[in-house]
């Protein structure tokens, strides 16, 4: 006998319908953003009170100023070049503007400042140092790392060794305005790549700082360059002329001191035309008696 056949029950569920937004949802996220905005607002109100208390306040006015670095200026110009004023609050002082107005000046290298709590200011600065000036018609100064940093003016130091015979095409440069207050017309040169006359130059005026150097920079009145033949210093006001040559200057030099001393020693004569060192094997003396 053949069992009764169920029939299967199909279960269809209509899907949820989707529910609306109630006002009530759009009132809330608006009061939400509000109050978020308002949060915001008073937040940026109080910072704004907070830094304008700070930078009124008497208490961080600056009662002091230290410059450290300085050789070639008094700390009243450098305060000069820094524009601050005589107890200024030092939170008021935006510390890049005052940096970048320092190392606007030609001869400053580097500046740093920075605030002392509860009211100083310190500056560091590096001025550049100056050791030749090189003639291309315009004079410039070249510092101790070869670099030229500015034009020469009569208020710049004038007892420097004179550097001719170089030309503009030995040194690939790339001009830069130094700007102070108003005036653009210091112009400052740095070197990308030598040519062998000028690094043969630089090597000379790095052998005249050292301490026990026989030939001091302070000493050389002119170093001539000639392209072919090299190097030859004026100095000394018994020597017309230290013809040097290139290259092997540490040996030259050496080789130089033992000659002058033995021209002390021997005393038979007053002045010396010239000293050739150009080959290093072979010492040339011409003399005047």
């Amino acid at each position: 006998m053949l069992g009764r056949k169920h029939s299967q029950t199909n279960h269809y569920r209509k899907p949820a319908k989707k529910r609306d937004n109630h006002p009530s949802d759009f009132r809330r996220m608006f009061f939400k953003a509000a109050a978020g905005l308002a949060v915001l607002c008073i937040m940026s109100t109080g910072f704004v009170f907070i830094y304008d208390f700070i930078t009124q306040c008497d208490y961080f006015n600056a009662k002091s100023l230290t410059i450290t670095g300085n050789h070639m200026f008094s700390d009243k110009q450098i305060i000069s070049q820094t524009d601050l004023k005589k107890g200024v609050n030092i939170f008021s002082v935006n510390l890049s503007t005052v940096q970048k107005r320092l190392q606007a000046h030609p001869w400053i290298e580097e500046a740093e400042i920075s605030r002392e709590l509860p009211s100083a200011i310190t500056i560091r600065i590096k001025e550049h140092e100056a050791v030749a000036i090189v003639d291309f018609g315009r004079r410039f100064l070249i510092n101790n790392k070869g670099e030229i940093f500015k034009e020469w003016s009569s208020g710049d130091p004038g007892i420097l060794p004179v550097i001719n015979g170089l030309r503009y095409s030995d040194i690939s440069t790339t001009p830069k305005l130094h700007s102070h207050g108003s005036d653009k017309s210091n112009m400052a040169l740095y070197m990308k790549e030598r040519s062998n006359p000028f690094n043969a130059v630089m090597d000379v005026l790095r052998l005249g700082q050292r301490a026990e150097s026989v030939l001091p920079n302070k000493l050389i009145s002119k170093i001539m360059v000639d392209r072919e033949i090299g190097i030859t210093i004026y100095a000394f006001s018994k020597i017309k002329e230290i013809k040097l040559g290139y290259e092997n200057y540490a040996d030259k030099y050496d080789l130089l001191k033992k000659v002058l001393l033995y021209i002390k020693n021997i005393n038979n004569f007053q002045d010396l035309v010239s000293i050739d060192l150009n080959n290093f094997n072979r010492v040339v003396v011409n003399l005047t008696r």
